[in-house]
């Protein structure tokens, strides 16, 4: 430093001082690096469950000639499981002074707010009763004679001689129905059995659908617009029923029949539509294919839905086959021995009747003794015969229900056993619940407790 407070620098100096300068800045700048930042926040953040809301919109009307007729209210419909119209009313229907030539029609549409679901029409007979026996009715060859008067009850005549029939229909442009393919029909016995086994019902109006992954019936914002017109399904559901004139007589005097509807939608997404919502037990197993066999059945499953009824034991019986399919066990061209269903009510290791279907070679049930067990073998000493008033059987496209008395079940304690076979015979498709088949060498048992107590013993 000079006496002018000068700095005095050499040029080696200088230079050496800025190399050092530079040294710093440059480490001064890898830490300090820059960069553009930004921050968007997503507060408040909600997820709601969605909803499934099942209306029944119901249009029923009944003619009794002279007598008189009967028609449901304008805008009644079933909300959920509760019956009724815009004020929540029980819809009950009564049918009074009924007689041959008698008839009946109701149709159900669906509302199904908020979510696609698969629907399953279900319910049950209630009652078949007597209620008092009239000189005629007593006289007539069909009626029941062997009950008491003081015991009048569950062995009417008009469960089996109402015929009814249950089928897809549609609405046209002026409302009528158009009536489309069968769901069911028979007896009103026939048909309540069905339905108490549970029914899955197909958007698409196709009775003869696989029950998997069947088309859905889509959902609606809300079941009424504006002006309180039903928003509904295109797809509806039918039912008549009838007296037959000609054929039904003086057994019927004095009985009725009480019976129960319903309906269950259960969300279709996440869900392949197998599950019964009627059924209490259910059980499935795959088609055996062997090789070599030049008519597979592919990805075939069988199921038995089984309901305990107050009754009855209710079986349904479903061949869930692949759409299309070439072959089917449930075609009697094809399965020549089809299926049967095997009972072991006292569970003592052997059953002790089967009731099968298409076992002549006819489009029918039949019933016999079994032989021994546990692989069913008609009793040849008595063979086949007709199926006993007590059990009915029905089958429908490729649907099938035996419903046999409790009674008959558990009659030395709270379980019993079953067997389900099916097969087109010989080196051919073949399905058994229990797996194994009804030709294994192995016990073919299914065990069953559910439902079962003491008042079956």
């Amino acid at each position: 430093m000079d006496d002018n407070n000068n700095f005095g620098l050499s040029r080696r100096k200088m230079l050496g001082g800025l190399g050092m300068i530079g040294v710093a800045s440059a480490g001064a700048g890898l830490g300090t690096t820059a960069y553009f930042s930004d921050e968007e926040s997503f507060e408040d953040n909600t997820l709601t469950a969605g909803s499934l809301d099942l209306f029944v919109h119901v249009d029923y009307s009944e003619d009794q000639g002279s007598y008189g007729s009967y028609q449901t209210p304008d805008g009644t419909y079933i909300d959920g499981n509760v019956v009724g119209g815009s004020e929540g009313e029980t819809l009950q229907i009564e049918v009074e002074d009924l007689k041959p030539g008698d008839s009946g029609e109701g149709e159900f549409c669906f509302s199904i707010v908020d979510n696609p679901a698969y629907l399953w029409m279900c319910g049950e007979l209630t009652s078949n009763d007597e209620n008092t026996v009239t000189e005629p009715e007593a006289d007539s060859e069909d009626e029941n004679n062997s009950q008491t008067t003081d015991d009048l009850d569950g062995d009417g005549e008009l469960a089996d001689a109402m015929e009814v029939t249950v089928s897809y229909c549609t609405r046209d442009e002026e409302g009528e129905s158009d009536v489309g393919d069968d769901i069911v029909s028979g007896s009103l016995r026939e048909v309540m059995a069905a339905l108490q086994a549970g029914v899955p019902l197909n958007s698409d109006g196709d009775s003869d659908a696989p029950v998997a992954n069947r088309p859905a019936f889509d959902g609606v914002d809300a079941a009424f617009d504006e002006e309180d017109v039903p928003q509904i399904d295109e797809q509806c559901v039918c039912f008549t029923w009838e007296v037959p004139g000609e054929e039904v007589g003086n057994e019927i005097q004095s009985d009725s029949v009480t019976f129960d509807f319903e309906f269950y939608a259960e969300q279709a997404r996440h869900n392949d539509g197998t599950t019964n919502p009627c059924a209490d037990e259910s059980y499935e197993a795959d088609y055996v294919n062997p090789e070599g066999i030049a008519q597979p059945i592919p990805d075939g499953v069988a199921r038995v839905d089984v309901t305990y009824g107050d009754d009855q034991v209710v079986y349904g019986i479903t061949f869930d086959e692949p759409a299309g399919s070439q072959y089917s066990l449930a075609d009697p061209n094809f399965a020549s021995a089809n299926f049967s269903m095997p009972f072991d009510g006292d569970d003592d290791g052997a059953y002790d009747y089967q009731v099968a279907w298409n076992a002549l070679g006819s489009d029918e049930f039949r019933y016999s003794a079994v032989e021994s067990g546990p692989n069913w073998e008609k009793d040849t000493s008595t063979g086949w015969s007709a199926v006993p008033a007590a059990i009915t059987a029905v089958k429908f496209g490729n649907q099938a229900v035996i419903a046999v008395p409790r009674a008959d079940l558990a009659a030395g304690g709270n379980s019993y056993v079953f067997g389900f076979g099916a097969s087109a015979g010989g080196e051919q498709p073949s399905v058994g619940i229990p797996v194994g088949g009804p030709y294994s060498s192995t016990a073919n048992f299914t065990s069953s407790e559910n439902g079962q107590s003491a008042t079956l013993q």
